[in-house]
């Protein structure tokens, strides 16, 4: 099973009246970081649920002496970088990544091996530390850092660009901020490699992991080619496996489209809460957002699977009394279809394509309707 993870900052900076729990203003704004840890299927790429999450704030920085001098500003943030590096790890926010790793291998069965997938955020040397003395966790990570990789200095870079072109593949890029969805090609090469261990771990004894290194191809004019570099503690000896790897970093972006549904079509920003009240409404809401993941890529992948797919006996049935014609079948694209009618879909608007708002109102009453169903019948 995959777990791909990645960090969100919640942004309540409009909140005019400051509430303990919040966290300072600043990078990410004046809220909450939330970390989510999905797990996805190695096959399909489709999202399974949620294997974990955590939930934390910022602590205020004392605010400088309004007679600072530009002298005694660099004094104080050099004091303070200083401190941050002599901070114990499991103190440090970049902690979350090993945590993520710790917590999900207690949780699943030992029969059960789970592939963590992180961007550069996630390369940290911990990470694979704590991958090689776990027994049923591996790590797929795009390299951030021009790692060292012997005596002689040599760089993982370096290391891979020497080696020759193994294989070319064609991916599926999905949009993002900065680029449409468009298919790439991409020239891969993969090798084992020894990754050196800093001196401040205990134990020094190289990282033996395998890097990918996959570079576009013919990409359109105006576009920024894809380049990356991926270090993985799974073995990878031959083609196959090394497209596999690739495929599943692809999946990745599943944990970004979570946090978009989370932000966008639940609108978790909106709400105002006090602090402690707020974190509850983001638990209910995270088990929202995963369902309507879970629900876009079946209605993109599998719409003729059975409804029952995305659906319990009890949505099921109450969608067929709110749906005036019913089709022979009730697969996937019907039951999308119905709960986008619950959220104000539109019958001529057909062809236009179900946006997540349109989803999340649609969801959010049916589990309403569920909970009027149940009550009903205990009465």
């Amino acid at each position: 099973m995959l777990c791909v993870g990645d960090t969100t900052f919640l942004d309540y900076g409009s909140i005019k009246v400051k509430r303990e729990g919040y966290g300072p203003t600043g990078n990410g704004g004046n809220g909450l970081i939330l970390h989510s840890a999905l797990a996805v299927d190695a096959e399909l790429g489709q999202p399974i649920g949620l294997l974990w999450q955590k939930l934390w704030n910022r602590e205020s920085k004392p605010k400088p002496a309004l007679d600072e001098t530009l002298e005694q500003k660099k004094q104080r943030q050099e004091i303070a970088r200083k401190a941050a590096r002599q901070r114990p790890f499991k103190e440090k926010e970049s902690y979350r990544w090993v945590e993520a790793l710790a917590k999900i291998e207690k949780k699943v069965a030992v029969s059960t091996r789970v592939i963590h997938i992180f961007d550069r955020e996630g390369d940290i040397t911990e990470v694979f530390d704590c991958a090689r003395q776990l027994q049923h966790t591996g790590v797929l990570v795009r390299a951030a850092h021009d790692r060292s990789l012997d005596a002689e200095s040599e760089r993982l870079w370096q290391k891979l660009e020497s080696q020759s072109v193994s294989f070319e593949q064609e991916i599926n890029l999905p949009e993002t901020a900065t680029r449409k969805a468009r298919p790439a090609t991409l020239a891969v090469r993969f090798c084992p490699v020894q990754l050196r261990t800093p001196y401040r771990f205990d134990n020094r004894e190289p990282l033996k992991v395998h890097a990918i290194y996959a570079t576009e191809i013919d990409y359109p004019e105006g576009e920024t080619p894809v380049s990356w570099m991926l270090i993985t503690t799974e073995v990878v000896a031959d083609v196959q496996t090394a497209a596999t790897i690739l495929r599943w970093y692809s999946y990745r972006w599943r944990v970004e489209e979570y946090h978009k549904i989370f932000k966008s079509g639940c609108q978790v920003e909106r709400y105002r809460l006090a602090a402690e009240g707020m974190k509850p409404l983001l638990g209910f809401l995270s088990v929202i957002a995963i369902e309507l993941l879970q629900l876009t890529y079946l209605h993109r992948t599998q719409l003729t699977a059975s409804a029952l797919e995305i659906l319990n006996p009890t949505q099921l049935q109450i969608l067929k009394v709110k749906s005036p014609k019913l089709p022979k079948l009730l697969t996937v694209s019907w039951a999308v279809e119905a709960v986008a009618y619950l959220g104000g879909y539109l019958e001529h608007r057909r062809k236009t394509p179900i946006g997540i708002q349109v989803l999340w109102r649609g969801w959010l009453k049916l589990h309403d309707l569920c909970e009027g169903w149940q009550l009903a019948r205990e009465t």
